[in-house]
């Protein structure tokens, strides 16, 4: 995910000032800090990897603010919650960020990034063809990387081999 921009920061907080206005929700200094935490990261992450990085910081915020503001934040479009096959959120900001689809290492949960633009292509065709206006997509591949280091690979292997052998007996 590229570097964030002091642009894409001050635009995404003005639309986060008018979102909360046109809803009559509270402008409380915690939603900020909030949304200015996201666009500095640089990773995608979940409530808690959020909670305690604000938390570290010295905010003061509670796990409850954390969700009902991410919450928020995806209805106006500036993050973007995903679910990679566990059962656990992930979250990434949106604004001023280019579509771009996934890769998901099944052993070590690590999230890689893509973009080809003939995805792209093929949104649009099928969208034509169909009578179709695709607002967004998304796509996901799941597999094994191939990464020296891959953190859990070995681990993993071994519980499967154990898995089909007491399967087996």
């Amino acid at each position: 995910m590229p570097a964030p921009t002091q642009t894409n920061l001050e635009a995404a907080l003005m639309i986060f000032r008018a979102y909360l206005e046109r809803k009559g929700l509270r402008k409380t200094p915690e939603r900020f800090a909030i949304l200015e935490e996201i666009y500095n990261r640089q990773d995608h992450f979940d409530v808690d990897e959020l909670y305690i990085s604000m938390k570290n910081k010295k905010y003061r915020v509670s796990r409850a603010t954390v969700y009902n503001t991410l919450d928020v934040l995806v209805d106006c479009d500036l993050v973007t919650k995903h679910q990679f096959g566990r059962n656990l959120a992930q979250y990434e900001k949106s604004y001023g960020y280019r579509q771009h689809d996934h890769l998901i290492c099944t052993d070590c949960h690590k999230v890689m990034e893509f973009c080809d633009p003939r995805v792209q292509n093929i949104q649009n065709l099928v969208g034509d063809m169909l009578k179709f206006n695709v607002m967004h997509h998304s796509l996901i591949f799941y597999g094994s990387c191939a990464r020296d280091l891959c953190e859990n690979r070995d681990e993993m292997a071994k519980e499967r081999q154990e898995a089909q052998v007491s399967m087996q007996e």
